[in-house]
């Protein structure tokens, strides 16, 4: 058996953010070129059946990963590691359970999953998601296990090879199947089995990298009997796993809100509610990038706090909660103004075939709402460290009706219409964020300094914000004759320029204002030289 392998609190996150970049570059090749592929209508097939598999997902595997990670960490803390052994192996086998069952429920209930959703075309795709769901339900064991060894390079690389997966077999089967002739929903499902092989040969490696990196177990170990590692597992997993949970399901409560109100309030054909849902669902997935770097912030911060408390080291869950939020500010705020600032040409430049009147006004508003969800993830995950798991599942649930009542309401009218379904997401996301970091606050032995964190990196990101659209309405009026005449590559021309120029401008205020600290880049792999490469003190 190998040696164990460790990782520090932000190397790991390093890791891991570098797979989640890697991944989300090669999904935007996948479903950018996509969704061009598949037209409004056969976009919003493809969401409608990955809005049913995201939630049944994460109600079968959202709380045990992350449960496992922080008794696996605890256990690895207390160099306990047959306890550790032994708690993933139950774990491995309530995922298999939990798996199978959402198989069931989506293969022979996609007609009525698709139904609930009000467009019954998504039950192919639904079903060919199907098999998906018991392999990740195996992979989130294999990850949690891993990350709560602090060893996040297993996970990257999974993610790595599900999503080339993916890319490959399910841009194939698309284009295949629309080129003998096969309707857009039918498409859409060849390209959601790509998403399924990847799984597939995800978990194949997952398992090998596991067989070959075991740590060796300590004979003579006592350990806690498989019911009660269960009853602890649950115990930490159902309120990690609801509070999870609610943005899945506000999402797919959401999508069948909107694409019920678009049909019975207003008129819109079945065709007409997949064209509007298709814009809707394109500019979700520009929305979606910044808070997925989060992801490598929150599988890093759960196991490090949990095993600083454990160890009683106020001092070091002190230092990475507090880097977190301020490596989340210096993300976040960013990336959500950026989406603002360029979301018309950024519309125009990757889905030319939808109306990007529509698609950039609706990620307008989406770019800012992104920011709220990075800091109500973040914060979730600083809450559940410190075992106060119930408090996201409140706080989420206060903002989920938010938006379910806007959505009702604004959707039906006729002067917003699909308009109404980023406003209801910014307010429950800004509403859950700020309940979150109060929350925070109130129950971290250790005292907080928000405004030190955020306003700073706020004010860097907003003059980055009107440099970059400066920049782009500059280049557009020497080089776009009209909209309707700009090519491609003119149009990446000056997007390019906006990007490049805001980066440099963030990049100078975030040094000139001190935005980072030593202690910050200390915790990343070599970041002691680069502290002292960017006299940073």
């Amino acid at each position: 058996m190998a040696t164990e392998k460790k990782q520090s609190f932000l190397g790991g996150a390093a890791v891991l953010a570098f797979g989640i970049v890697a991944v989300k570059i090669i999904g935007a090749v996948f479903k950018i070129p996509l969704r061009n592929i598949l037209g409004e209508g056969g976009s919003a097939d493809f969401s409608n059946a990955y809005n049913i598999y995201a939630t049944l997902l994460t109600v079968s595997t959202a709380g045990l990963p992350v449960a496992l990670s922080k008794l696996v960490s605890e256990s690895y803390a207390l160099g306990r590691t047959r306890q550790a052994h032994r708690t993933f192996r139950v774990s491995l086998s309530v995922f298999l359970v939990l798996g199978v069952a959402s198989f069931a429920l989506m293969w022979w209930g996609s007609d009525l999953l698709a139904g609930f959703l009000n467009n019954p075309r998504a039950a192919y795709g639904i079903r060919a998601l199907a098999p998906a769901v018991v392999c990740v339900g195996c992979l989130s064991a294999f990850r949690g296990y891993a990350q709560g060894r602090q060893y996040m390079t297993p996970t990257a690389v999974s993610q790595i090879i599900e999503a080339l997966c993916k890319l490959v077999l399910g841009l194939a089967l698309s284009m295949w199947l629309l080129r003998i002739g096969q309707p857009d929903y039918i498409a859409a499902a060849g390209a959601i089995a790509g998403v399924t092989a990847g799984t597939i040969l995800s978990l194949v490696y997952m398992a090998i990298d596991y067989l070959r990196h075991r740590p060796a177990l300590r004979r003579g170990e006592r350990c806690a009997p498989d019911r009660a590692i269960l009853r602890r597992l649950l115990a930490l997993a159902i309120p990690i796993t609801l509070s999870s949970s609610m943005v899945s399901l506000i999402t797919l409560i959401d999508t069948k809100l909107v694409q019920g109100r678009l049909q019975d309030a207003l008129g819109y054909t079945l065709d007409q509610m997949r064209a509007a849902y298709g814009n809707y669902s394109a500019c979700m997935d520009l929305y979606n990038l910044p808070s997925s770097l989060m992801v490598a912030l929150t599988a890093s911060v759960i196991p490090a706090v949990s095993a600083a408390v454990t160890q009683r080291d106020r001092r070091q869950s002190a230092r990475i909660v507090r880097s977190s939020l301020r490596v989340t500010a210096l993300l976040a705020f960013p990336m959500g103004l950026g989406l603002w600032a360029l979301s018309d040409p950024l519309f125009r430049l990757f889905y030319r075939s939808y109306n990007a009147e529509l698609g950039g006004s609706l990620l307008a508003v989406l770019g800012i709402a992104s920011i709220f969800v990075c800091l109500m993830l973040i914060t979730n995950s600083i809450l559940q460290a410190y075992g106060r798991v119930s408090v996201p599942i409140v706080t989420m649930l206060v903002g989920g009706v938010v938006k379910i009542v806007l959505n009702y309401n604004l959707v039906a009218l006729p002067s917003v219409n699909i308009h109404g379904a980023p406003i209801g997401t910014l307010v429950c996301f800004a509403l859950t964020a700020l309940l979150n970091l109060i929350a925070v606050a109130r129950i971290a032995p250790f005292r907080l300094n928000y405004p030190g964190y955020f306003l700073r990196p706020l004010f860097a990101s907003l003059v980055m914000a009107f440099a970059a659209r400066g920049v782009y309405a500059l280049a557009a009026h020497f080089l776009i004759p009209s909209v309707e005449e700009v090519s491609r590559l003119t149009l990446l021309l000056c997007v390019g320029l906006a990007i490049g120029v805001a980066v440099v401008i963030y990049g100078v205020l975030v040094l000139a204002l001190h935005c980072i600290r030593r202690s910050d880049l200390e915790l990343l792999p070599k970041g002691d030289k680069l502290a002292r490469l960017l006299h940073i003190s």
